[in-house]
């Protein structure tokens, strides 16, 4: 029987969306699907739920079995999907954005870029590798799926420090044209585009419609309007985890200000969102113009907030996955299920997925990982070739490349150095703060963290 083997299953919600979609595969009903998570409550519970969804929607083919031995998890695995987070909400994340409160450094989601990503990049490789190192042993030739964040740090040190085959899947590359075109009310039908760069820093290059390039309407419509709530009516209430901007929605008012104004100085409309965005580049939270926060409506500690909201939530949230004997799985828009089936059955499948370079992107360095369309189908993965990116497209993604190869270097030798230098490379904290401030921030962060860090020397 093959095997899908989810690491860090006790992320109940999510582990309905990918093993779901997998169990309604027809290629993939009759899996052994194996979770793991370090949590035995939380394992219990997504054991429970999906053991409900493979009796209610797939007449119970399946085998769903937990475990707590993690190399067990693994023996066997021809998929490993991760979805881990290590250090959680407290008292890791915590400490990723009130620490650098005390330096005025602000943040919105920190999980990916910036002193947030770096940290949790820091805490999280060691671990991902301990999983290589189980893998190269019980299971060498399993596809290892990195849902975690952040995304481009973990994939490089996978794909740098392992002989595992590793790939990184990430939500904005196919939210990018959704979001985009719902909130300029535009049609998303017979759509051809393209869209290449580093994680949550991928530029929609092209997008056309039977020939016709619709960036010109698209710049029009970011400055003349109309400009609208990409959420369905209600979904806000339903969700309060979505953030929501006050008064009514105007070319001046909207939830994506940081990313069109991103287009309208670099030219090109970015695929992260523009809470993220705003704390990845130099010019939006800056604590000498407080008055930006406004002005761009961007959301200051947005993740601890739907942190604490999931929280809070997660008693009900619980009940309805978990007790419910009925429950069933309705495909989601999640891209696992779909590339393992592609790599099954030979039936072909595109998707955005993270990389090493390799010449993908001619003006990145090679040993980078890039965020790229790939085509999955019977001869495995196959990344497109892109070429050069605009130049002042490439320069900014530099400018994270930078740190991200420097925090991966830290990981593998220990040298505290490395996140010196990958922290005073960091866009966000190099606008705001001095050499000495930085390097300060760097060894308060080390010190709170404690245990949930080697030691670096």
């Amino acid at each position: 029987m093959n095997k899908i083997t989810f690491l860090g299953a006790g992320s109940s919600v999510f582990a309905k969306n990918v093993l779901g979609d997998c169990l309604q595969t027809d290629c993939l009903r009759e899996y052994e699907y194996a979770l793991f998570d370090i949590d035995p409550k939380r394992l219990e519970e997504s054991y429970m739920m999906l053991s409900n969804i493979n009796r209610n929607s797939n007449a119970g083919r399946a085998k769903i079995v937990k475990y707590t031995d993690r190399k067990e998890a693994l023996r066997g695995a021809k998929y490993v999907v991760n979805a881990i987070q290590v250090g959680g909400y407290e008292p890791c994340t915590v400490t990723d954005f009130e620490i650098p409160k005390k330096y005025g450094l602000r943040q919105t989601i920190g999980d990916t870029n910036g002193i947030g990503g770096i940290f949790r990049a820091l805490r999280t490789i060691p671990v991902m590798l301990d999983f290589a190192k189980d893998m190269e042993e019980v299971c060498p030739d399993a596809l290892f799926i990195n849902y975690t964040n952040p995304m481009s740090m973990l994939t490089l040190a996978m794909n740098r420090a392992t002989k595992i085959k590793t790939i990184g899947l990430c939500h904005s590359h196919q939210e990018c044209i959704p979001t985009l075109f719902r909130t300029l009310d535009l049609p998303q039908e017979g759509l051809n585009y393209k869209i290449a760069g580093i994680n949550h820093m991928a530029w929609l290059l092209e997008v056309s419609r039977n020939g016709e390039d619709l960036y010109p309407e698209i710049k029009r419509r970011a400055v003349e309007g109309p400009v609208k709530d990409p959420y369905p009516p209600g979904l806000r209430e339903k969700y309060p985890q979505i953030p929501s901007i006050a008064g009514e929605y105007s070319v001046t008012n909207h939830d994506d200000m940081v990313r069109f104004e991103l287009m309208k100085q670099f030219g090109y409309y970015v695929t992260e969102s523009s809470e993220h965005s705003s704390e990845y580049y130099p010019y939006f939270i800056k604590k000498s113009h407080p008055e930006l926060i406004d002005k761009f409506n961007i959301p200051l500690d947005e993740y601890p907030r739907r942190c604490r909201i999931q929280i809070e939530q997660w008693a009900d949230v619980a009940k309805s996955l978990v007790e419910n004997t009925e429950l069933t799985h309705e495909r989601s828009n999640e891209y696992a299920a779909s590339i393992i089936e592609a790599l099954e059955t030979g039936k072909d499948f595109s998707f955005g997925g993270n990389v090493m370079n390799n010449g993908l992107i001619t003006n990145l360095p090679n040993d980078c990982c890039v965020e790229v369309t790939c085509l999955a189908n019977a001869g495995g993965i196959q990344p497109c070739h892109i070429g050069d990116l605009p130049h002042q497209l490439a320069a900014l993604n530099m400018r994270q490349i930078s740190v991200h190869q420097l925090v991966v270097d830290a990981a593998l030798t220990g040298k505290k150095e490395y996140i010196y230098q990958a922290a005073l490379l960091d866009p966000h904290a190099s606008a705001d703060l001095t050499i000495d401030e930085i390097r300060g921030l760097v060894d308060d962060l080390i010190e709170a963290h404690g245990d949930w860090l080697p030691e670096y020397h």
